[in-house]
């Protein structure tokens, strides 16, 4: 099956000619027809199987231009990053047609996105917060809306936008047409649908937790940090089999270290990407590593959720993730569009545990490879690695089971005594005593002689 075969438009075929895509994925061939007859859907798909066009081909097919001020369409991403990615997507399939489409997103000058809102949109992506506040305001108004799509949702959830959520659905019309993509049903997500989506029809394409079949998974076992380190050394010099590279931390502060130790070596080909970086270095540094400026990206899982990069080679979990569907969220950015892809797993002992219930998540067994001999096994360990005293006494002096120790016992007499400053200080503060009637003006004319 082809593009050609799902009746679309002249206009949006041409712009697919453009993209050069020839087939349509799975989750775009399941949707098109449901979303386009107007009922709610439900759409479970991994990263990387491509939602946003499976959503935004069957809404742009049936759009018509109207010349009105407020939107018709509002869709949904949980961060800034993919309000950025969407409104690209977008603009390239409606390139030869004419809509208008914003992004909103928190960070930058609210005056900005209201004064380009007053001057008429058709398609608003945003993030729930900022999309609240310019709802607040007066300046958006959604009773227009027609179709609301819910991109990611499970992470919108897990970033604690659900009140947000709630709020944008009671200034949203009863009569609308809901479509939700999620790459995992939680029991959050469920908890969703039943309350706001009227009999949806669900569609599941490549559910978490299969593996996807042109991504080859090698798994190293590696004893601490700065052996992760020497390894990844060791693999990134191979600059062309490793061409594009994205590797993923569990947390903000490894992917510093990370890329503290990376740069003096891969300064120029390096990035890093997490929740403490400006806004604009974490735009640069994305799309520095998807034109190929960078060939290596570090992030962390939340800020590369739903990120859509073409042509990524390797994904390396530098870590084990504890969620074992995080790790399919990370792989899933390799192996698009029918590309082969590598995805590579370093585990340290601590984390085999981890690396059993992905595996046992996707009922297949990530192949071991064997450490390379040229590369240094360190001893040196970090502080989270550091084995800590089996009797160390908790430095919480609130908790139940603190018992101090002999320097906190009690002070002697004349250490007791409050310090009322010298002798000095004291006899003049008698001499010059602050005069009963301070901050008084009517004292003198209540009390005259």
């Amino acid at each position: 099956m082809n593009f050609a075969d799902l009746d679309l438009s002249n206009q949006l075929q041409y712009a697919i000619d453009d993209l050069g895509f020839k087939t349509p994925t799975p989750i775009q061939h399941e949707a098109f027809p449901v979303i386009r007859s107007g009922k709610d859907v439900v759409g479970i798909a991994q990263t990387g199987t491509g939602k946003t066009f499976a959503y935004m081909l069957p809404i742009l097919r049936d759009f018509s231009f109207l010349k009105t001020q407020h939107p018709r369409i509002l869709v949904l991403v949980p961060t800034r990053e993919l309000v950025i990615q969407a409104v690209d997507e977008i603009e390239k399939l409606a390139k030869y047609l004419n809509v208008r489409v914003l992004g909103v997103y928190g960070g930058t000058n609210i005056n900005t996105q209201k004064q380009a809102i007053a001057q008429g949109q058709d398609i608003i992506v945003a993030t729930p917060g900022r999309l609240y506040d310019l709802a607040l305001s007066n300046v958006l108004k959604l009773k227009t809306i027609q179709k609301l799509v819910i991109d990611e949702v499970d992470v919108m959830l897990d970033l604690g936008f659900r009140f947000q959520l709630m709020n944008i659905f009671d200034l949203l019309p009863d009569k609308r047409q809901n479509i939700l993509f999620s790459a995992t049903m939680t029991e959050d997500v469920a908890v969703l649908i039943d309350d706001f989506f009227k009999n949806p029809e669900k569609i599941s394409i490549a559910v978490s937790g299969t593996p996807l079949e042109n991504i080859t998974q090698i798994g190293y076992n590696v004893p601490n940090f700065f052996t992760k380190v020497n390894l990844l050394h060791h693999l990134l010099k191979d600059k062309t089999k490793y061409n594009k590279v994205l590797i993923f931390v569990a947390y903000k502060r490894t992917a510093d270290l990370l890329f503290k130790h990376l740069e003096p070596f891969f300064g120029n080909e390096s990035c890093v990407i997490h929740s403490n970086k400006t806004q604009n270095y974490r735009i640069r540094s994305i799309r520095q590593f998807d034109e190929g400026f960078n060939r290596i990206l570090l992030a962390t899982d939340v800020m590369a959720r739903g990120l859509d990069f073409d042509n990524v080679s390797h994904v390396i979990n530098f870590d084990t993730p504890d969620f074992p569907e995080n790790y399919m969220h990370r792989i899933g950015r390799t192996g698009r569009a029918e590309n082969e892809g590598t995805a590579i797993l370093l585990s340290t002992e601590k984390e085999q545990l981890y690396k059993t219930q992905i595996e046992t998540l996707m009922d297949y067994k990530i192949l071991l490879a064997d450490f390379p001999k040229e590369v240094d096994i360190s001893d040196v360990l970090t502080d989270d690695e550091r084995p800590r005293e089996e009797n160390e006494q908790s430095k919480n002096r609130t908790g139940i089971e603190y018992i101090p120790g002999e320097a906190f016992h009690d002070k002697i007499e004349k250490n007791s005594k409050v310090n009322l400053g010298g002798s000095y200080r004291r006899d003049i503060a008698k001499k010059y005593k602050k005069p009963k009637t301070r901050g008084d003006k009517n004292y003198n004319k209540r009390n005259k002689k």
